[in-house]
């Protein structure tokens, strides 16, 4: 066999498939100052601007290609507490449907929901999402009773929107204005500081109106016909054009307005399928029994961790039982917990049986 004539190329780059051409070498790389020179032309007035490493409560230096914003987004895709979404409940405990919403899946439909408005808007979408995809980092396992569960444990009460901003995420580090909007996108709390944050908050109700009324009809729990009239008139009756017909709503108020707004009839539509959910889905007797179980559980659990911190880890094993410190750790323990670690802990270190656990639908 004849030598080989190609020339040999030592330390050359690997590729996967075969070389694909960017441009010719050596290519200039977009670095983050002109992505950001372009942004700024490209958005609305009033839209966030990013800014080198960002406002951050411990400063960094830039990233030399990634704006502040992706930053975040990345560092919270990464993040344990975003992972453990996967198993927080968003409506029904710990289901056997593998196809029932989880925190994970809302999170994500959230932050496409924002992400449509924001872009459309000419706001900047990456702050959008990332304070999206963070916005409900601080629930407890088992839904919003543990909101209740746990608010006797911290001083003004547990909110998962604050302590999801002022502690699970503060880690991370991340932009002022990315926390500002996890810790005000819940409607019981002050304006956000940003349109981007006042997208996700609209965001967020828009996407579990919608998506929990389906996941309801799918576990058996209210049929499809019964979607009241001024739902099903103005947006249609399945999630899709629903979220299609709310999401145009906003950016033809936004075009006409100037504001974050929602105009009339789709304000009412929406209004009225959330009051349908609660009524029908969130306070029905069975969801209330559910609660008052979760409660008793995650109390107790959080009363036991404050008595054998030693529980809690090896962080903890300095601790001395009924602290205030070991109520802290306890507290941030057991608020990230999984629904199943939560009700495995519950047998294991509580002695409560199987048939006595809090259950999904």
């Amino acid at each position: 066999m004849a030598p080989s004539t190609s020339p040999l190329r030592i330390n050359a780059p690997a590729v996967a498939h075969r070389a694909m051409v960017v441009g010719p070498a050596p290519t200039r790389l977009v670095a983050r100052g002109a992505r950001e020179e372009a942004e700024d032309l490209a958005l609305a007035a009033g839209a966030t601007r990013a800014e080198g490493g960002g406002r951050r409560r411990r400063p960094e230096p830039p990233d030399p290609y990634r704006t502040c914003f992706e930053r975040d987004l990345d560092r919270i895709h990464h993040s344990r507490p975003f992972r453990r979404l996967a198993g927080k409940c968003q409506v029904f405990i710990a289901p056997d449907d593998d196809h029932l919403r989880t925190r994970l899946t809302h999170a994500i439909e959230v932050a496409q929901v924002a992400t449509s408005i924001a872009r459309g808007a000419g706001l900047n979408a990456t702050l959008a999402a990332a304070a999206a995809t963070a916005h409900d980092c601080g629930h407890g396992p088992a839904g919003h009773a543990s909101e209740e569960a746990l608010s006797p444990f911290v001083p003004g009460g547990y909110h998962h929107a604050v302590y999801g901003a002022d502690v699970v995420l503060a880690p991370l580090n991340l932009c002022a204005e990315t926390l500002d909007a996890v810790r005000n996108h819940s409607w019981n709390r002050p304006a956000p500081s940003t349109p981007e944050g006042e997208v996700v908050a609209w965001a967020d109700r828009i996407a579990y109106v919608c998506h929990d009324f389906e996941d309801a009809v799918d576990a058996g729990v209210v049929e499809p016909g019964e979607l009241p009239a001024e739902v099903a008139e103005v947006v249609g009756t399945n999630r899709s054009r629903q979220l299609g017909a709310f999401i145009g709503a906003m950016l033809d108020t936004i075009a006409e307005t100037g504001t974050v707004a929602l105009r009339q009839p789709e304000a009412g539509a929406l209004a009225a399928l959330r009051a349908f959910n609660y009524e029908r889905i969130y306070l029905r007797p069975e969801a209330t029994e559910q609660a008052a179980r979760v409660i008793r559980l995650l109390r107790s659990l959080t009363e036991w961790f404050v008595a054998n911190p030693r529980g809690l880890g090896e962080h903890a094993t300095p601790l001395r039982p009924g602290t205030a410190e070991a109520l802290t750790l306890a507290v941030r323990y057991v608020s990230g917990m999984t629904d199943r670690f939560a009700l495995a802990l519950a047998v294991e270190h509580l002695g409560w049986s199987p048939s006595s656990l809090p259950r999904g639908v």
